[in-house]
């Protein structure tokens, strides 16, 4: 992207939640957290100041596979911030001194998700819709985070953080000679271990009610639908994005706007490499919770009764818009390859993506919706009482 004065990396290694013992939950946050304190000839507080000094503006996360790291910065300091990278992902100190502070922010994280009524919803719904493994919510537990001990943080990223399965992408402006050179001298000597096996997905339809004291109910459903890659899923998504992109969208003029049932309501994608299942959540008042689940799952079903050409187009705009805004960050555009990568095993080009999204017709949405309609509905609802479901 020669155009930007920026560049940005996304590195993804296979140290993910779904690794985790089951008396260990969080155990794969608390490493993240750890192999930031002190790497390589760098203490915590001397990595904070050098990221600083480059500019940099990081992030790391853990998702179900992946224990992530990104960051994006002026373009000439995109050589000393890998090698900073390589530093903390292959050389970390995991400071014995630190484990109790680390632990307390875990707990602490822990805590203000369980006060997060939505939040904790939706954790509910994927573990119902995925499985207990693939399912897992990466904070873990208390159990499990008062458990860990310094030879637990050890073993997982010995076993981990290692190349089999690591993923590292760039984009911005650089030169693409160069950067190979610099990661391979960096990374050549990285001895693999051998990958984790993966998990089926077990989930399971059905109804759960977390009651709550409140005035307000959340409530979300689930349920299966192709996973990124599958020949079928642009279509998918686009009915989904008929429902849910935007304020011109179905859920959002129908069941909020035009009936005033609800404050919030969304619906989106979800994918691994196993599978996939569109999410829907609704926050709304106790005395309107029970219409709000019927309306919304009417909608749901509805998209089968056709599709308006209006509609799509709106969509069609839409994701023009983003992928415009995409190849203004760089950023966006490492964060998109390496999830290319990991679950298509390519990198799509923006082109290709245009054209699929060019082509997709109202009756290639109908005709995916009618063939795979919403069904083995996973419902959670947080809230006074319990609703009734079909």
């Amino acid at each position: 992207m020669p155009w930007l004065r920026s560049a940005a990396f996304a590195f993804m290694l296979p140290a993910g939640c779904r690794y985790e013992p089951h008396d260990r939950l969080g155990l794969a946050g608390f490493v993240n957290e750890m192999i930031q304190r002190g790497a390589g000839n760098y203490s915590s507080r001397d990595l904070v100041a050098v990221q600083d000094n480059l500019g940099l503006d990081r992030s790391s996360s853990i998702s179900t596979a992946h224990g992530s790291f990104g960051g994006s910065m002026p373009a000439e300091s995109l050589p000393e911030a890998l090698t900073l990278y390589a530093d903390i992902v292959r050389h970390p100190h995991l400071p014995g001194d630190q484990i109790e502070d680390a632990r307390l922010m875990c707990l602490q994280e822990l805590a203000a998700a369980e006060d997060d009524l939505p939040q904790t919803l939706m954790n509910r719904l994927k573990q119902m819709h995925f499985g207990d493994v693939l399912g897992r919510t990466s904070l873990g537990d208390e159990a499990g985070l008062m458990a860990i001990n310094a030879a637990d943080l050890r073993r997982f990223y010995q076993q981990h953080y290692q190349p089999r399965g690591a993923m590292l992408s760039v984009a911005g402006n650089f030169d693409w000679d160069v950067v190979r050179d610099h990661v391979e001298k960096l990374f050549a000597d990285w001895q693999p271990h051998d990958p984790a096996p993966d998990q089926p997905i077990v989930g399971r339809a059905g109804y759960e009610h977390i009651e709550h004291p409140s005035q307000q109910t959340h409530l979300g459903i689930a349920f299966p639908a192709v996973r990124y890659g599958d020949p079928e899923y642009y279509p998918m998504r686009a009915a989904v994005g008929v429902l849910s992109d935007g304020m011109s969208s179905r859920l959002f003029t129908r069941v909020r706007e035009e009936r005033g049932l609800c404050y919030t309501i969304s619906a989106g994608c979800h994918s691994t490499r196993e599978g996939g299942g569109v999410f829907c959540y609704a926050g709304t008042t106790a005395e309107r919770a029970q219409e709000t689940l019927d309306v919304t799952l009417q909608e749901l079903q509805g998209i089968a009764d056709g599709i308006e050409e209006g509609e799509l187009e709106r969509l069609k705009v839409r994701i023009q818009s983003s992928l415009i805004m995409e190849q203004e960050s760089s950023a966006s555009r490492a964060s998109a390859i390496v999830s290319d990568w990991y679950l298509l095993g390519r990198v799509q080009s923006r082109d290709e993506l245009q054209k699929k999204i060019d082509a997709l017709t109202t009756a290639d949405l109908v005709d995916y919706w009618k063939r795979n309609p919403p069904k083995d509905l996973r419902i959670v609802t947080v809230g006074p009482e319990p609703l009734k479901v079909p």
